[in-house]
Formats: structure tokens, C-alpha cells, sequence
């Protein structure tokens, strides 16, 4: 049974299941999911808890069958959790939990704690049979898309709301420019708000005052930016990793790796092969695959060959070399490459009959 995370507190509420597996990547709401379990639990009498912390591939799993069935001779009833960071138990943890799920016995509580899975995870066997068992929570990161409505319904929680109309949507804004890709410091800032504030309506003005510069990136969203025409959120993600203190070569090389993706995709619909036959022979799947399906017809064949070379001129320069007519500093170089791509993919579909302006590199 599937459960999503915005279900679990009505769904406890109504009763609990013996199990209980939450994975996912986003520890602000993986923990939330957790405490929510923990708490139903101890609502419904079970007082101890016991930890397992599934560490390398010689861990010992009879201690985990040995507690639930320690349940069955002494009344006391408790949580087990076993946490595996890494998402794989192993041919033998895969067995012990698919026995596990077996012998579940009364008054016994079970949480596990998972990584995000992929879709061979999910369809295992042992992850099955968790799914069987009891219930999956599944945790998904909020996209900077949702972040605006989800700070609103975090502040609603503590009777706060931004004012309606334009004041309100340029609050929610700069709040989640601030805090994208970071959900513990957001949850942290909403909260800071409820101290500074009384509940009621908070102006954009309380909020920029407020809020600090907490957001966290990562190129894979660079390059999601990039490719959906995200002007300003780009920039802005590029020199954040700059501050981060990411490495421009990692930076290049993902960037690049999407143009060329473009490009092949490109070839392969040339050739007559449907989309999905050539983002998948592309090697392009999830959110990347929707950027880059965005893309393709944004860029024409032309502009997408000069834009793989100006990805290798960057290349270059991120790698010690100097390039005439480019920036020295890899950081700038990497600016203006993201600028160039994005005077193609930060326009609509191009008018019948119209041209774009010539590609320079000198944006």
C-alpha cells in the first residue's frame, strides 16, 4: 500500500499498520514522515524502541529476526527501525526482510528507513514485500515550481499568510529564491517568521527583512534551468555553486553532456525515430528528459552544433586554457555559455517564416 506523505497523518489517524518503509531524499520531510510513525506508535502503546543500522555488506541480520520474534514471548510492545542509507540490503538482507515480513507478530511496530529508490528498487523483491507488509511513504523533493504554494501551506500551519494579490505571490517568490533546494533551512525560516511576527498577514517588506539566503543547488538543476529558459533563476544557480565552491570542470561537463544530448536526440527524430525511441537512445530519462524534450525544438541543428563547440572552447578554459575571444576565468566562460544556450531555449517555438538573431559569443 502506497501512501503520500500529505496522506499519513489522516491515514494514522484511522489506524496503524504492523510496517511502515519511507524512502526518499529529502531529509526535512523523510523526518517529518518518521515522526509522525513514531508518534502514532507511542499513542498506540508501544513504549520502546529498538535501532538497526544496516552498515556494509557483512551485517548481521539475525539480530533484526531476532527482535520481532522476541515479540512473541514478551508482551511489551515497541518499534524496530531499520535504517539502510544505502538502499540495498544485499542478497541476504533481501531474504531476512522478505522472512521478516513473514513472522510480523502483535504489538510489534516497524519502521524502515530507505534512500531514495529507483524503479529496479521498487520492483524487488524485499521492497515488495515491505509494500505488503504494511505501508510505503514515498519522498519526493518540492520543485521551485511548488515551493511557493508549500511555504504558504507551512505558514498557514502557524496562522500566517502573505497578503493576497501581487504583494503576496513577489513574498512567496523571493522567500522560495532563498530557500530552493534546502527544505530544513525553510522549515527553519518559517519558523523564525512565527517568532518575529504575530499570526495574521505578513507583508513582502516583513518577509525580505526576514528571510535569509539559504538556498542550495546542484548542477543537475543548473542544467534544468538552462535548458527550460530560466534567465534569472540560472544566473542565479550559477553563482551560487560558485559560492558553494563547486568545480567549474563538474559544472561544464554536465552542461555540455545535455547540449550533446540535444544534439543526438536531434539526429535521431532526423532519422525518423520517434521521441521517446531517441531520448531513450540518448540515455536521457526523469526530469532530465522533459528539459531536454523542451529543448530539441528549440534549437536548430545549426545552433545546436555551435553550441556543442562552444562547450568545448569552455571546456578548455575550465581546464587551464586560454581561448581567444572568451573569458580567462572559468566561472565567466561557463556565464556566457549558459547565456548563449538559453538565447534559444528562453525564446517560445520560433514563427513561421522567422528567424532568430545570429548566435554570438559574446553574450
Amino acid at each position: 500500500m502506497q501512501i503520500r506523505p500529505d496522506q499519513l497523518k489522516a491515514h494514522l489517524q484511522r489506524g496503524m499498520r504492523p510496517l511502515y518503509a519511507v524512502h526518499g531524499d529529502e531529509p526535512l520531510l523523510a523526518q517529518e514522515a518518521a515522526d509522525a510513525v513514531r508518534a502514532a506508535a507511542r499513542a498506540a502503546g508501544c513504549s520502546e524502541r529498538e535501532i538497526f543500522n544496516v552498515a556494509g555488506a557483512h551485517f548481521d541480520w539475525s539480530g533484526v529476526l531476532g527482535a520481532a520474534q522476541e515479540m512473541s514471548l514478551f508482551a511489551d510492545a515497541k518499534v524496530i527501525e531499520i535504517r539502510i542509507p544505502s538502499g540495498k540490503p544485499g542478497k541476504e538482507g533481501s531474504e531476512a526482510l522478505q522472512r521478516y515480513c513473514e513472522r510480523l507478530p502483535e504489538g510489534l511496530v516497524t519502521l524502515v528507513m530507505l534512500p531514495q529508490l529507483d524503479n529496479t528498487q521498487i520492483k524487488s523483491a524485499w521492497f515488495s514485500a515491505l509494500d505488503a507488509a504494511g505501508a510505503s511513504v514515498r519522498i519526493e523533493g518540492i520543485g521551485r515550481a511548488a515551493l511557493p504554494a508549500w511555504i504558504a501551506q507551512r505558514l498557514s500551519q502557524q496562522d500566517q499568510r502573505v497578503r493576497e494579490g501581487d504583494d503576496g505571490r513577489r513574498a512567496l517568490a523571493f522567500f522560495a529564491d532563498r530557500v530552493e533546494g534546502n527544505l530544513l533551512a525553510a522549515h527553519q525560516e518559517i519558523q523564525k517568521l512565527a517568532l518575529l511576527y504575530p499570526p495574521g498577514e505578513i507583508g513582502a517588506d516583513d518577509v525580505e527583512a526576514a528571510v535569509l539566503n539559504v538556498a542550495r543547488y546542484d548542477v543537475r538543476q543548473l542544467c534544468e534551468a538552462v535548458l527550460a529558459g530560466q534567465v534569472a533563476r540560472a544566473l542565479r544557480m550559477l553563482e551560487g555553486l560558485r559560492a558553494e565552491g563547486e568545480s567549474a570542470v563538474g559544472v561544464h561537463w554536465q552542461l555540455a553532456d545535455d547540449l550533446r544530448a540535444v544534439k543526438r536526440v536531434r539526429e535521431a527524430l532526423a532519422a525518423g525515430r520517434p521521441m521517446p525511441v531517441a531520448l531513450g537512445e540518448a540515455r536521457v530519462w526523469g526530469a532530465r528528459q522533459r528539459a531536454i524534450e523542451r529543448a530539441v525544438p528549440l534549437v536548430s541543428d545549426r545552433a545546436v552544433v555551435r553550441l556543442v563547440a562552444a562547450a568545448s572552447l569552455c571546456d578548455g578554459i575550465a581546464k587551464g586554457l586560454r581561448r581567444p575571444d572568451w573569458p580567462i576565468d572559468p566561472w565567466a566562460a561557463l556565464r556566457r555559455l549558459v547565456l548563449l544556450t538559453m538565447r534559444f531555449t528562453a525564446a517560445g517555438p520560433r514563427p513561421r517564416g522567422g528567424t532568430r538573431p545570429p548566435l554570438a559569443l559574446t553574450a
